[in-house]
């Protein structure tokens, strides 16, 4: 049993459901999880905007989950495997580990979402990356 992968799944599991919830807490929420205040705004006025990048950031980390998975044996196998399983594990690990490449695009985000943010996707990419390398002759 994988372990890394099945928490790595799970994990992007609940961060996708944190996303869908986020739509429906409305402003206060996409605050609260540092979406910033245009975000808010949109999403007070009823622009589309916020929960239809919500909404497609959820499906991406659900679809990222299904992977991991796959990965551990727990569904059908899915195309590329392996390319998506260390792509998964990079962009975690690298949108945790280097913030700075991308804070400069959301500046109204503070820094404690930041680290917050970063810890979580370490972790997460450190499941995926420990589990696609114990799993790796299996996919």
């Amino acid at each position: 049993m994988n372990y890394f992968l099945i928490s790595g799944g799970i994990l992007s599991f609940c961060a996708s459901a944190l996303h869908l919830a986020i739509i429906f807490g409305g402003p206060k929420w996409y605050i609260f999880f540092g979406a910033g205040e245009k975000m808010a705004q949109m999403a007070a006025r009823g622009h589309w905007y916020p929960p239809i990048i919500t909404m497609f950031i959820a499906g991406i980390l659900a679809v990222w989950g299904l992977y991991a998975f796959a990965g551990a044996g727990l569904v059908a196998r899915l195309p590329f495997m392996r390319f998506c399983l260390v792509g998964i594990s990079a962009v975690y690990l690298i949108r945790g580990t280097m913030p700075f490449l991308i804070m400069k695009t959301f500046p109204n985000l503070s820094l404690a979402f930041w680290l917050g943010s970063s810890a979580i996707c370490v972790i997460i990419g450190l499941c995926y990356a420990i589990g696609t390398w114990k799993a790796w002759a299996a996919i």
